[in-house]
């Protein structure tokens, strides 16, 4: 197999390593499979066409020619002239698939179906880059800029998809990168035949061998890079309660909010801020606003030490919503409007709103999630000094009906209480201590309530150290110390266990009113609580942190003396009249406020100014290191270079010793200088015969041909005078080399000599070298164990 066909393959297979890293972003993956065939019939092509040979620029458009045509078969060959020749009709097809695509990836979750038009987009992405490795790396031997387009794939699959194995895909495209270098440098190395000292590998029968140590130290090298590459990149992953955790959603959340990524990221350092800037402005009909929640998305996927939401579709928002899932027709309700109005610093992805709510008055491009009944931005739309109006339902349950409610169905139980198996136990065995005895999901719901605001010892700490991992619930259980975030996610976590379907909730809690009739909304409002499903109400929210929020009133005991509700008497309300006074929540206590004894309950919870935490700074920087890294590798030979050019043309001694030496590491430098510039080293010429077959085949203009000579003239009175003359400004005159061949060359060979130059073969001989002398000496080190000669002395 020649060079040049094994570099063919090396770019195929580079290709399909990092186009593997968009495996995790659809489903199924059967994509990749027709990727690899089409991919390889395009280096094929290319192949051909190289051995014909055609002009570069030919072989790539028979090559983006074939790539088009194969598109158009397996695509639009319904639109195209005999099934694969393209026509208008053809074109317009292709930008309606690319529409639609664009579509399904701003309406599905990851992984997004494999429809038609994100088949397309990705293999057709496959392709696009396939033909520009190819191009660089084969038709124009240049290995090392091929790795730019590597990135690329590697890095937009990486943004996006939330795999726990990230690491691996970056292995696998860095791989496909070192082989196709690997596979240049010994293409290079085979032209010259075996350079380098030490015993040769051969086999049986063969009397020649290949330059196979400098490949042999180059997979080490290789491999030791990418060691080192993968030590910097931060782990995508967040823990059960740590402030940054995985991602749920679009956007970034910028500009100090709960970010669409992870509403909690950062929520313990936000609870600390000392502006509480106002969020949203609220004006709403209903009198009582202690129920006046603005829900943005709920949390109901619990792998043990991360709760985010479900991977689900979504679709357009419909002028009515639909009823809430479980809500029934015998459940007292009332519709109230909200009037909505958030600050201009203010980018969520996710509208917060009343829940459950029925309807939402907004302009812009916003997209509808029906299972969660929320709201989101679609292309970047965000709140960002929105206003808007939203009728939702005041539902108002009785204890006697949630106590009542009868089983839910077997699917939503199946999917709402399910918790890992790695799950302490400690987890389910405080559940079933803290609700012994009762009768129904509704009392154990108000014990685990109860448990957590007023009879556990709990503290209410933003100071405390967020716990990670899958034993988080067990030490937040045991030390008693936390915030929003910890009791409700602790105590959703435990009612499924008990068979209670549960999840959480994220938003901002009731603001505080203003003088004005309208309610300030602010920074510290922010809030997690869980949510309980009960058939027939729906989800139903509880408040098990201390001091935060408001109670609901269907929790609430009404019997002196008794911690849960009496079923037969009415719930009683907790209202809280609009006033200019402010909030009383801070001096309300968990006793006062579950015998109503509190004027307010105007919640201090929050988000802070910067939603990615201390920690998500520590990742951004080890991200942007491991980028670095990994571009450096490209690049590595130029930098080389310039650090040898640097050394041999700088100063030297003041000796004549020191001044020979220069003179030679000049020498070597302008012979390399040469070399990057395709005129390959002759070591059985004589420097004067070396000059002049330098100007030659460099068509040096007479500056630079003088200077040439001047060099190897100093060269030869260094190597052969009995006693040298040695002159001085050969530097100078490398330099005007260097001039002369950078006027002469094309774009192509410059751009060539600059970032992947020829002499950096060099590194690997001294590598080679290097290895073969320690070998040497480590042999000669060991004893010699001589057998017996059987004689007597």
């Amino acid at each position: 197999m020649s060079g040049r066909a094994r570099l063919a393959i090396c770019a195929w297979v580079a290709t399909l390593l990092a186009s593997c890293a968009m495996l995790p972003l659809v489903s199924p993956a059967t994509w990749i499979i027709q990727a690899a065939f089409m991919l390889a019939i395009q280096s094929g092509v290319g192949a051909a066409t190289r051995r014909v040979p055609l002009a570069r620029p030919l072989t790539v458009a028979a090559q983006a020619l074939v790539t088009l045509l194969m598109l158009t078969l397996v695509f639009a060959h319904a639109q195209a002239l005999a099934g694969f020749v393209p026509g208008p009709e053809a074109f317009q097809h292709f930008a309606d698939l690319l529409q639609q695509g664009s579509d399904d990836v701003s309406r599905y979750a990851i992984p997004a179906p494999l429809h038609d038009g994100i088949r397309l987009m990705l293999i057709g992405g496959v392709l696009v880059i396939g033909l520009a490795v190819d191009t660089l790396a084969v038709t124009f031997r240049s290995a090392a800029p091929a790795g730019l387009p590597l990135l690329a794939l590697y890095s937009v699959a990486a943004g996006l998809s939330e795999s726990s194995v990230s690491w691996l895909w970056f292995l696998l495209a860095a791989a496909g990168y070192l082989m196709l270098l690997l596979a240049e440098g010994r293409d290079r190395l085979a032209q010259w035949g075996r350079v380098f000292g030490g015993a040769p590998r051969t086999t049986p029968g063969s009397d020649s061998s290949g330059p196979l140590a400098p490949v042999r130290t180059g997979r080490r090298i290789g491999a030791v890079a990418m060691a080192i590459a993968l030590l910097p990149l931060p782990t995508i992953s967040g823990g059960l309660l740590d402030a940054a955790g995985t991602g749920v959603g679009a956007g970034n959340g910028s500009g100090g909010t709960i970010s669409a990524v992870n509403p909690l990221v950062s929520l313990r350092d936000s609870l600390n801020v000392d502006e509480n800037r106002q969020v949203l402005s609220v004006r709403t009909n209903t009198n009582d606003i202690s129920d006046m929640y603005l829900r943005i998305v709920s949390l109901d996927d619990f792998d043990g030490t991360t709760w985010k939401p479900s991977q689900r579709h979504i679709q357009g928002v419909p002028n009515q919503f639909p009823t809430p899932t479980g809500l029934g027709a015998d459940i007292k309700r009332s519709e109230i409007k909200t009037r909505i109005s958030a600050a201009d610093w203010y980018a969520q992805d996710w509208l917060p709103m009343p829940y459950p709510p029925s309807g939402v008055s907004i302009d812009g491009s916003w997209r509808y999630e029906p299972v969660g009944m929320t709201v989101v931005g679609d292309h970047g739309q965000n709140t960002r000094g929105a206003t808007y109006t939203v009728t939702s339902l005041d539902v108002q349950p009785t204890a006697e009906q949630l106590a009542t409610a009868p089983e839910p169905s077997a699917a939503l139980r199946n999917q709402y209480t399910k918790v890992p198996k790695s799950l302490p136990a400690v987890v389910a065995d405080t559940a079933r201590k803290v609700t012994a005895g009762s009768t129904s999901h509704y009392e154990q719901a108000v014990k685990l309530q109860d448990y957590f605001a007023v009879t556990g010892g709990f503290q209410y700490d933003t100071q405390v150290d967020v716990g990670t991992g899958r034993d988080a619930i067990a030490k937040f259980l045991k030390d008693k110390q936390g915030f929003c975030v910890h009791f409700s996610f602790a105590m959703a976590a435990m009612a499924r266990t008990l068979g209670i379907p549960a999840r959480v909730a994220v938003g901002f809690a009731p603001g505080t009113p203003e003088a004005n009739g309208s309610v300030s909304v602010g920074l510290k409002d922010a809030h997690a609580w869980p949510e309980l499903y009960f058939e027939g109400v729906g989800w139903t929210r509880f408040e098990p942190t201390p001091n935060r929020g408001s109670v609901p009133s269907y929790t609430q005991s009404t019997t002196p003396g008794s911690d849960v509700p009496d079923p037969a008497l009415p719930s009683t309300s907790t209202s809280t009249a609009p006033s200019a006074a402010p909030s009383a929540s801070e001096s309300c206590t968990a006793q006062l406020r579950k015998l109503d004894g509190c004027t307010s309950q105007a919640p201090t919870l929050a988000t802070g100014d910067d939603p990615r935490g201390p920690w998500s700074y520590v990742q951004l920087v080890a991200l942007g290191l491991g980028a670095l890294l990994l571009l450096t590798i490209p690049f590595s030979p130029m930098l080389w270079r310039t650090r040898m050019r640097s050394v041999r043309l700088g100063a030297h001694g003041r000796t004549d010793a020191d001044a020979a030496v220069h003179t030679l590491a000049v020498w070597e430098e302008l012979t390399d200088t040469a070399w990057d510039f395709g005129i390959s080293p002759d070591e059985s010429l004589t420097p004067r015969k070396a000059a002049a077959r330098i100007v030659q085949l460099g068509h040096l203009d007479p500056p630079s041909a003088a200077s040439v000579h001047r060099v190897a003239d100093a060269v030869e009175q260094v190597l052969y005078a009995p006693r040298p003359q040695l002159a001085a400004g050969l530097a100078k005159d490398v330099r005007q080399v260097i001039a002369g061949f950078q006027d002469t060359a094309g774009r192509s060979t410059r751009l060539r000599a600059l970032v992947a130059p020829r002499s950096t073969v060099r590194v690997v001989w001294a590598l080679s070298a290097w290895r073969t002398s320690v070998t040497t000496r480590a042999a000669a080190l060991r004893p010699t164990l001589r057998k017996p000669s059987g004689q007597r002395g």
